[in-house]
């Protein structure tokens, strides 16, 4: 088994970071623990993370509730009956439709196995994941900390995160990528949950705003 966090240790997890590193404690002090977000090993999940790709969650949350409304239960079978038409009337852009066919397809021809996954190394799930079209670092990391609940990546990819880390820290917009590197692997084994403080200050933050 690999390094997971759960209900039972992921407010320790947020302690210790706290204790590690004043920055992150800060967060916590003022907006509380951050919402340990998870979601289900499901085709229907890595649809929604393929959908957050470079776009707001509550568009990509409007495409799935479309999908939803469409097809009911999401799965690879229903979706494969969906023209291009019908999935651009559930505003799936084009590329994003070729997306979600290859991973229904891979799914039903057994090239994947999302179970699977849940026992193989993070480089392993990343390796696979990757190898399927439309699928890179970005959503492979947020598949690995959310579905898997791995405790200790840090999406570099994640412009949210990493705009909430240069701020707490006072760094310049224009921040090296292995300035940004040496600061997280300071969190190790637990970058997933300074991660996941760096999105709760930052949706804090833009809520006041």
């Amino acid at each position: 088994m690999y390094p997971t966090f759960t209900s039972a240790n992921f407010q320790i997890l947020c302690d210790e970071l706290a204790v590690r590193d004043a920055d992150l404690g800060h967060i916590i002090h003022t907006h509380g623990y951050p919402p340990m977000w998870t979601r289900n090993n499901s085709f229907e999940t890595l649809v929604h993370i393929i959908l957050e790709q470079q776009v707001s969650l509550a568009s990509a949350l409007a495409a799935l509730n479309q999908l939803r409304a469409r097809i009911g239960i999401v799965t690879p079978e229903r979706v494969l009956t969906l023209s291009d038409e019908e999935l651009k009337a559930c505003y799936f852009s084009r590329q994003k439709t070729a997306y979600v066919r290859g991973l229904a397809e891979a799914l039903m021809t057994k090239q994947l196995d999302l179970i699977a996954l849940e026992t193989l190394p993070n480089d392993e799930v990343r390796r696979i994941l990757c190898g399927l079209k439309g699928i890179g670092d970005w959503t492979a990391d947020v598949y690995l900390m959310f579905v898997l609940r791995r405790t200790d990546l840090f999406p570099l990819g994640d412009l949210a995160a990493v705009n909430a880390l240069k701020t707490i820290k006072g760094l310049p917009k224009v921040t090296p990528r292995e300035t940004l590197l040496t600061i997280t692997q300071d969190w190790q084994p637990s970058r997933t949950i300074a991660a996941m403080i760096l999105w709760h200050y930052y949706l804090s933050v833009r809520k006041k705003a």
